[in-house]
């Protein structure tokens, strides 16, 4: 028995199956946008920053000591390497007493200047609550309703308000600072307090909330490039 022939309503037209010139060619475009574009704007940030080390530290150095004055070119990076040996050796000298003393001298000098004072202990401050490995300051991320109820935004949680501000807020709740980054630029947006119940702590990394604040919610949580990350289970023994 012969088989009979397709029904023509099944058979698509070729038009369909393939796809044209244009479209090959937009998806082509696109996936080179994909990949080039990070690229790009990642080298051109890291240039920037080399560019901007060189040019506030090579100044301080004898032109003599400098690879420039030897060679037909410009060395890129060679101030950012004598910073990082510069701050390197830095924070070892605080390791012993010398090196303590003559920070503490320093810093005593400052302390008595009346404007300088008060910029020097609030940047010091700053950097060692961002780079402090024991502190809490933003180690994780939140939810608040913001800016009506019923809208939930993200946060990075903070500390607890300092007794000077706790005294002066409503009494029986723990106030705690959260900061709410602006999209897609997450270091802008509104530092406020708030009662600890009305925080929803979230149990997703600090670098995971930027991502999904920079990406408008493109990126979710536990994916890569926007596709969910693909766990590998162990095979199972017999």
């Amino acid at each position: 028995m012969t088989a009979g022939l397709p029904d023509p309503r099944l058979i698509l037209p070729t038009e369909i199956l393939r796809q044209t010139w244009g479209a090959r060619l937009r998806r082509y475009f696109l996936t080179g946008l994909v990949i080039a574009a990070p690229l790009a704007i990642t080298a051109s940030v890291t240039w920037w920053f080399i560019t901007f080390i060189d040019g506030l530290v090579k100044p301080l150095i004898p032109n003599a000591y400098l690879p420039d004055a030897y060679l037909p070119y410009p060395v890129p990076g060679f101030g950012l390497v004598i910073a990082l040996i510069g701050l390197t050796f830095l924070g070892s000298m605080t390791h012993n007493l010398i090196g303590r003393s003559l920070i503490n001298t320093g810093e005593a000098i400052l302390n008595r200047m009346p404007v300088i004072r008060g910029l020097y202990k609030g940047v010091k401050q700053v950097f060692e609550t961002i780079f402090s490995q024991s502190g809490t300051s933003f180690r994780k991320v939140g939810m608040v309703q913001f800016p009506q109820p019923g809208m939930w935004s993200i946060v990075f949680i903070a500390q607890e308000a300092a007794p000077e501000i706790a005294e002066r807020l409503p009494e029986g709740d723990e106030q705690v600072g959260v900061f709410l980054p602006c999209t897609p630029n997450p270091t802008t947006g509104f530092f406020f307090y708030l009662p600890r119940r009305e925080i929803i702590e979230l149990s997703i990394s600090v670098e995971d909330g930027a991502k999904l604040i920079m990406s408008a919610g493109l990126i979710q949580p536990g994916e890569q490039n926007g596709k969910p990350k693909i766990e590998t289970k162990p095979p199972v023994s017999a």
